[in-house]
């Protein structure tokens, strides 16, 4: 049985993001691979709490150039859409946990990439924007 410390101190974690902060700043470190990694936190926690303030871009290890990238893994023939259940799985794989599950183009299982490309920028904002 835990005790009211640890339970405290997951409490904690859960409620700030801790775990998907420190994902996310490890995952930009090992892809940047910045000279110095110190003060590359240090910008990317500075780019937090701005963006906090004013709703504007924190950090995130995807760009547009990525998620065009993914969309193309997701639809090799070009058929210029993905199927809903591509379109969740990316969302997730992306560390998206809240997003719009039947966006435009569900109904027909035709999710178009200005869509998906749509959804994810707004999901990854959010995400970059719950940490507290």
């Amino acid at each position: 049985m835990s005790s009211h410390t640890e339970q405290g101190t997951r409490e904690y974690i859960e409620k700030h993001n801790i775990v998907e902060l420190l994902n996310l700043l490890t995952s930009m470190l090992f892809y940047y691979r910045p000279d110095s990694p110190r003060e590359f936190l240090f910008d990317q926690l500075d780019r937090l709490k701005v963006s906090k303030g004013s709703r504007g871009n924190g950090p995130c290890l995807f760009n547009q150039s990525n998620l065009d990238a993914l969309f193309g893994v997701l639809d090799p023939c070009s058929q210029g859409s993905i199927t809903r259940s591509q379109y969740t799985k990316a969302l997730k794989t992306l560390g998206i946990k809240h997003f719009r599950e039947f966006p435009d183009g569900a109904d027909d299982d035709r999710i178009l990439q200005e869509t998906f490309s749509r959804e994810a920028t707004a999901g990854l904002l959010r995400a970059a924007s719950t940490y507290q």
